[in-house]
């Protein structure tokens, strides 16, 4: 497999804008500091988010109790009470709601800090200061890191800071983790495809939310543009979403955003080229979302660019159409990257 490097610092970009926290207090001069390993980066922003959520107030809610009280408060539960003859000794089992801070959320934070503690390659002092934190989290129940259920943690206005803190937890539990090479810090080979293809979509939609919003930025669904007349069994179509779409008037372009360990496929022919399913995909998705038939709508193939030679540089027009493939370097400075999105939204 192909090694991808990615820079630290645009790694705090990625997770700043993907889990929307470009101006979270604390954290905005973390962009400015240097970090040789990955995990040492993670653990800074866990470090200043959760200090000052600690200030703040730890994010409470309202959670469902259920004991044994002399006096009666929420609702009786006759059942249990009968059950474990708590009347025979003046009580009642009563279940009620109580304000505190032992919610999921804080949960994930703990056994990820702990986690760190235990396993994490970082500095010393930051291992320090994440003992620190730890008395503040007495209240809160420490659970195994595989026992979170990160699609069920909802955010509002009131834990709106927890987005990226949480997010970090994320990508820590499931895989993200540093080597050193030459002094460049990479992401290991075994870290799992679907967790960084999804923080690579994020932040390239987050990314024109912010920047551009009159693009309307969003990850759409396509129709398939089917003969209903004659249609049999068109509820088999399986569904298309795409991974950003932005539109300008009246053009549309799709962009499939792709991270893979190589982004080249190599012919019988040792010939390289652009992934087959990749492009497939990608056509299917314009033809089909392009119903006037006008060449409105484009398609673009947006790679992590690996260090292999060949790389996907494809601009061609096909039935009408306009089909590309390009490279997005991550491992340059930020400013170069973002350069590199903006000529995307000049080619729309």
């Amino acid at each position: 497999m192909t090694d991808r490097t990615i820079a630290i610092r645009n790694v705090y970009v990625m997770l700043a804008y993907a889990f929307r926290r470009m101006h979270s207090d604390g954290t905005d001069s973390i962009a400015a500091e240097r970090f040789d390993h990955l995990q040492d980066l993670l653990a800074e922003i866990l470090i200043r988010g959760v200090g000052t959520q600690v200030k703040r107030g730890l994010h409470r809610d309202y959670l469902e109790r259920s004991d044994a009280l002399a006096t009666v408060r929420g609702r009786i539960d006759i059942t249990r009470t009968i059950a474990t003859r708590s009347m025979t000794r003046g009580r009642l089992v009563c279940e009620f709601d109580e304000y505190e801070p032992d919610t999921p959320h804080n949960q994930a934070l703990k056994s990820v800090i702990v986690l760190l503690l235990r396993r994490g390659e970082i500095a010393p002092p930051r291992k320090d200061a994440l003992r620190r934190l730890l008395p503040y989290l007495d209240a809160v129940t420490l659970v195994a890191p595989t026992s979170v259920r990160w699609n069920t943690l909802n955010y509002h206005r009131a834990n709106a800071n927890y987005r990226l803190l949480l997010g970090v937890c994320e990508l820590i539990i499931k895989g993200l983790l540093p080597t050193q090479d030459s002094g460049t810090a990479k992401l290991t080979s075994w870290i799992s495809d679907d967790v960084m293809s999804s923080l690579y979509e994020r932040f390239l939609r987050e990314y024109f939310r912010v920047h551009h919003p009159e693009l309307l930025p969003s990850a759409s669904a396509i129709s398939w543009d089917y003969d209903r007349a004659s249609a049999l069994g068109a509820d088999q179509l399986p569904a298309m979403l795409t991974d950003l779409t932005l539109r300008s008037g009246g053009r549309k372009l799709i962009i499939d955003a792709k991270y893979y360990g190589k982004s080249m496929q190599i012919s019988r022919w040792d010939k390289s080229t652009v992934h087959s399913d990749n492009l497939y995909q990608v056509l299917a998705y314009v033809k089909n979302a392009d119903v006037a038939r006008d060449g409105s709508v484009s398609g673009l193939l947006l790679y992590a660019r690996t260090d292999a030679v060949q790389q996907p540089d494809l601009d061609v027009i096909v039935q009408g159409n306009r089909i590309g493939a390009r490279t997005l370097d991550l491992n340059q400075p930020w400013q170069a990257l973002r350069a590199r999105l903006e000529v995307v939204v000049a080619e729309l």
